[in-house]
C-alpha cells in the first residue's frame, strides 16, 4: 500500500479468491475508461432504415432507393422496404409484388430476404438484413 501511495496509484485487488489475493499497482480510473471504452465498441445496435415506394415508382428512382438499400445494409443496418398502394392501385398488387422482387435480385450479393413481400393492409412491405 506505501508504493502505491508513493507512485501516486491505486492497489487494485485482481484475484481475490487466490491463495493469497493477488493485487496490482496500477491506476484504476484509466482501467475503468478502457473496459468502458472495449464495452462500447461491442454493443453496435443494428437500425431499422425504411425505403417507401409506390407500385409505379420509375426505374430511375428505383435504381436510387436500390444504392439507398445498399448503403444502409452496408452500414449493417436492417431495411424494411414498404410499396404503399392508393386508390384503384390496391387492385393491382401484382405490380408490387414484381418490383419488390426486382429489388430481391438487385441486392442477393449484399443483403438476404428476412420476411418476405406480403400484403399488410393497404401496403407490401419485407424484411433485408446484410449478409
Amino acid at each position: 500500500m506505501a508504493a502505491a501511495k508513493e507512485n501516486d496509484l491505486d492497489l487494485v485487488e485482481v484475484a481475490p479468491n487466490a491463495e493469497p489475493p493477488v493485487c496490482r499497482i496500477m491506476d484504476y480510473g484509466k482501467l475503468r475508461y478502457e473496459k468502458a471504452k472495449r464495452g462500447k465498441g461491442r454493443s453496435r445496435s443494428t437500425h431499422l432504415k425504411e425505403i417507401k415506394l409506390r407500385p409505379l415508382t420509375q426505374e430511375h428512382d428505383v435504381g436510387v432507393k436500390i444504392r439507398k438499400i445498399r448503403r444502409f445494409l452496408g452500414n449493417g443496418d436492417k431495411v424494411r422496404v414498404s410499396m404503399i398502394f392508393r386508390g384503384r392501385e390496391k387492385s393491382h398488387t401484382d405490380l408490387g409484388f414484381n418490383l419488390l422482387q426486382d429489388i430481391i435480385k438487385k441486392i442477393e450479393d449484399i443483403g438476404a430476404v428476412e420476411v418476405a413481400p406480403k400484403m399488410d393492409g393497404k401496403d407490401i412491405s419485407m424484411l433485408i438484413v446484410p449478409k
